[in-house]
């Protein structure tokens, strides 16, 4: 057997659509595309939503969501969401240009919140003593 047979078609398009090193990640995504259990091509894509978004572990307990193994930052989880759908698009032979259409079926990320400015700090400069050294006594009481 040679070794680009030993792995299914679709798993050989995604190691070719992701073959540099730092694409590794990405490669196991449109894996997981491939490998998803959606009999269709919705099912599919919905996995991959489950797969690279945060979503809470334990129902109607927001904080779970940090403990949930998909990417974290919004960028990361997009990518997964991209090759994840490539790995779909394989598994159903659907044409890249439509592939390249599909956007999370997710709400807008809310705006980023303006940053409070706080007054610039004003420096106070010591005033200038009238007294000298000498006003100064030298033990303590």
């Amino acid at each position: 057997m040679i070794p680009h047979q030993w792995a299914p078609p679709c798993n050989n398009q995604c190691t070719h659509k992701y073959s540099t090193l730092m694409q590794i990640p990405w490669r196991v995504f449109c894996k997981k595309g491939c490998d998803a259990d959606g009999e269709t091509w919705d099912e599919c894509l919905s996995e991959c939503e489950e797969i690279c978004y945060k979503n809470p572990v334990l129902k109607d307990q927001q904080w779970s969501a940090y403990i949930d193994r998909s990417p974290g930052a919004a960028s990361c989880s997009e990518e997964c969401f991209h090759a994840c759908v490539a790995g779909c698009g394989y598994k159903f032979d659907v044409p890249s240009q439509k592939v390249d259409q599909i956007h999370p079926n997710r709400p807008p990320p809310p705006p980023p919140k303006e940053k409070l400015t706080t007054p610039a700090v004003k420096r106070i400069l010591p005033r200038e003593s009238s007294q000298t050294i000498d006003d100064i006594p030298g033990t303590s009481a």
